[in-house]
């Protein structure tokens, strides 16, 4: 029988989809990309209108002959490679390879890998979409053209290794700013005053707001003491009460998260899980392929790399059926979704393909990485079909003499909704808009439970205790921080995200502390080299400018050819001038505290083709190096004389060993951040599904944490950071 030959891009996925085809369909895997660019040369005719001289990628022959032999023997060839723009150009270079003509209708697609999917994408062939192929084109040649020329200028002005990049030199740019902001910050004082009250029986605080209707700041020590004395307090002496003046009830909804995109996947993912987004991708698409569940093999989240909320009016029918049979028909809402202003709204939102998969219902059958990413999803989108939660919140106005004012906000949950379900997790925000929610009630989801209060109540009043108070610089950016900034922006894709982060940290321009990025001397010097030489390649507006262009060219509004033309008349002078003006650079060696253990003088940081290292300041005469140790500041418990370190296992994840190692052997997965108080074992940071996080001993006989600094117990053996010897 003759067959119909679908060639995909991944095994697994080849897997899966055979699965759901008769006898008559043979699935095969072109592993990827087939042709590109090469990584030899710049690949690219200049002077022919910057045709692109693609070759068939090294290692591919054999991929490549045994497709064509499968092309042969085939009665129809079918392309059924990823619904995006680097899915269409593997197709469009696998019809060129295989000479299948790119006219015909062989092209199929689907956003989730399920047997309805794929059987409906068969009854729908079209030919490639050249438009697409066109914008994947531009960004590819507009990527090698920036990368393969600038970054030479810099191996020959700085330092060998280093790379510039049309989107990665925007993402460093924007973490060196956020450190001049922080570094150039001057702290502000501001004092806060606040009421302790009661009323029959009932504790409660308000906080100083204003006088006489207008918002009031204290800004030292003799302003709180001006309000002190206008008010008439006094500790010991007769006391002045406040005076409810309003009060203010209302009723409050607060609508679930949307379905996630990819960006907001990856957030999520790094706030509650502690993911990086390369993680998180890896993982999705391990999820997306499909996974052998109960002896099927199946795909179980749509695709992942989506910029729309927008979901399936079948998703939505089964959602709204499984919550109104779980939690009943109030906590149901349908919502379809949509796609912000610019997205490519070509696919769902990353969602499950079958909300009755529940998580608990697959946790015999996936791994630790791929039920926490997938509870995550399922959970962000059954709740996205829920309904609002209702929240009933009290602002009260307490006034004293010459009408200074306190308010006093509260909240307390009327109807849960959604959030029995998923509470989206947030990012630390910065001091100034943290001060504002504070100064206009706005935190009352915080509680405070406030007692019946009416105009002209007139509370006891405890206490009125002031306190000093600095403002504080905006925070580094964390992982999920500047995801949030660059598709807020519109810099790049949120599927590049991921390789975006690798590169800025693989070539030292940033480092994490604690979790959070800051960028090195290295780091900081190209950025300043790029924004005087080359201020448009890091300017944020020119890059999400460029990103539109990108969408204008899969949109036929303009020919790929003219974006790269007009971006290269520009670049080309400026790289001629640059290289021109630019001395060479002396880069200093950054000195440690560390000594040589050979000859006594101090370790400076190096950097090789596979990252910093510690090196004896006295090469060539002495020639000892080091690894260079991320310190946690916690001692091994098991030897009692080494301290954890951070390493970094072969599948490059981050754990945590005692750096006597190979003499010593104990191991962490979590990061240790002290020492417990109670036995003296490492005490590891732990996340809520909440977003919350907390520090919990690893010894299982202990049952202590803390959280925010307080300390609380849990049953013994439940602090989940497990020691392994």
């Amino acid at each position: 029988m003759a067959k119909s030959l679908v060639i995909v891009e991944s095994p697994a996925k080849a897997r899966t989809i055979e699965k759901f085809l008769g006898r008559g369909y043979q699935v095969t895997a072109s592993m990827g990309h087939v042709r590109d660019l090469p990584k030899s040369q710049l690949g690219i005719d200049i002077e022919h209108d910057f045709t692109p001289k693609y070759i068939t990628v090294r290692g591919k022959g054999n991929i490549v002959s045994s497709l064509r032999e499968q092309v042969r023997k085939a009665d129809r060839v079918l392309l059924a490679t990823d619904p995006d723009r680097e899915g269409e150009a593997i197709s469009w270079h696998l019809s060129t390879l295989l000479r299948l003509g790119s006219d015909r209708p062989l092209r199929i697609t689907f956003h989730e890998i399920t047997q309805d999917a794929v059987k409906n994408a068969l009854k729908n062939p079209r030919p490639i979409d050249h438009q697409l192929v066109d914008a994947q084109q531009a960004r590819r040649v507009l990527d090698r053209l920036v990368g393969y020329q600038l970054s030479p200028l810099l191996w020959r002005k700085v330092r060998g290794g280093l790379s510039a990049g049309r989107v990665q030199s925007v993402a460093v740019r924007l973490i060196v700013d956020r450190e001049a902001e922080i570094q150039s910050f001057v702290p502000e004082e501001y004092w806060t005053i606040t009421a302790a009250l009661s009323l029959d029986g009932q504790s409660f605080s308000a906080r100083y707001w204003g006088q006489a209707g207008k918002r009031v700041e204290l800004h030292n020590a003799a302003e709180v003491k001006e309000v002190r004395r206008a008010l008439g307090w006094s500790r010991t002496g007769p006391r002045k009460t406040l005076l409810v003046k309003s009060v203010r009830r209302q009723e409050r909804k607060r609508n679930p998260a949307a379905p996630f995109t990819t960006a907001t996947l990856q957030q999520e993912a790094a706030r509650k899980l502690g993911f990086t987004a390369r993680r998180t991708m890896r993982v999705a698409q391990e999820l997306y392929e499909g996974l052998s569940v109960g002896g099927e093999h199946l795909g179980l989240i749509t695709y992942m790399r989506t910029d729309s909320t927008r979901v399936a009016q079948q998703a939505i029918d089964e959602a709204e059926s499984y919550v109104r049979q779980r939690w009943g028909p109030p906590y149901s809402t349908r919502r379809a979704g949509s796609a912000r202003a610019g997205a490519q709204d070509a696919h769902e939102a990353v969602r499950p393909t079958s909300v009755v998969r529940t998580p608990d219902a697959l946790r015999q059958d996936l791994g630790r990485d791929q039920l926490r990413l997938y509870r995550l999803i399922w959970e962000r989108f059954v709740a996205s079909q829920m309904a609002p939660a209702v929240l009933d919140t009290v602002r009260v106005d307490l006034v004293g003499s010459a009408e200074h004012t306190f308010r006093a906000t509260g909240s307390t949950v009327k109807f849960p909704g959604f959030m029995v379900l998923y509470v989206e997790g947030r990012d630390e925000t910065g001091d100034q808009e943290r001060r504002s929610t504070e100064e206009d009630g706005e935190d009352q989801e915080q509680g405070n439970p406030l007692p019946v209060l009416e105009e002209g109540d007139a509370p006891e009043l405890r206490s009125l205790d002031a306190a000093q108070h600095f403002t504080e610089p905006p925070p580094r950016y964390t992982e999920a921080m500047l995801v949030r900034t660059l598709e807020e922006r519109g810099i790049g894709r949120p599927s590049t995200y991921a390789a975006i982060i690798e590169t800025i940290e693989s070539r030292d321009y940033v480092e994490r502390e604690q979790r959070r990025f800051r960028p090195t001397e290295i780091g900081v010097l190209v950025t300043e080299l790029l924004k005087e030489h080359f201020p448009s390649i890091v300017d944020v507006a020119f890059t999400a400018g460029m990103e539109q262009r990108l969408d204008e060219i899969e949109e036929g509004q303009r020919s790929w050819e003219s974006v790269v033309r007009d971006f290269y008349a520009e670049f080309a002078p400026a790289l001629s001038a640059a290289d021109a003006v630019i001395p060479r650079l002396e880069v200093p060696e950054e000195e440690t505290d560390e000594v040589c253990p050979e000859c006594g003088r101090p370790m400076v940081i190096k950097h090789g083709r596979f990252g910093r290292f510690l090196a004896c300041s006295g090469y060539p005469e002495c020639k000892t190096t080091k690894p260079i140790l991320q310190r946690t500041g916690v001692g091994c418990p098991k030897c009692k004389e080494g301290e954890l370190v951070a390493r970094r296992s072969r599948r490059g994840r981050t754990f945590y060993g005692c750096s006597r190692y190979p003499e010593c052997d104990y191991v962490l997965w979590d990061e240790p951040v002290a020492a417990c108080p109670v036995c003296g074992s490492p005490m590891t940071r732990k996340r809520g599904r909440q977003g919350g996080h907390w520090v919990a001993c690893t010894n299982p006989e202990c049952d202590h944490r803390e959280v925010e600094g307080e300390a609380t117990k849990l049953e013994p053996g439940v602090a989940s950071g497990r020691h392994r010897e």
